[in-house]
């Protein structure tokens, strides 16, 4: 799986006019999450997903061998990427009129 290296600029994520309501955000991660599984180029270097997940590498395969690992998940890079707003989705409000 490719990561983004340094490829992509920084802030990718589309500025949303309101706060996303939990399902809308809900819909943004599962569909980049679709997109990581099925391929898609990350957003966020290996060491952003060490340095965010080392405790549970860490548990997972020990102080030395977490070193090695980078987190796989595409629901916890998926999570990653909007917390640090570089998802390039967005979704349409529906606004009552």
């Amino acid at each position: 799986m490719p990561l983004c290296g340094g490829r992509w600029p920084f802030r990718i994520m589309v500025k949303p006019a309101r706060a996303h309501t939990r399902f809308e955000k809900a819909r943004i991660i599962g569909a980049r999450a679709l997109q990581i599984s099925m391929g898609a180029p990350l957003f966020v270097n290996e060491d952003e997903l060490r340095d965010k997940f080392s405790e549970e590498l860490i548990q997972l395969y020990g102080v030395e061998d977490a070193k090695d690992r980078v987190v796989l998940d595409p629901m916890k890079i998926a999570t990653l990427e909007y917390v640090l707003e570089r998802i390039p989705i967005d979704v349409e409000p529906h606004l009552n009129e």
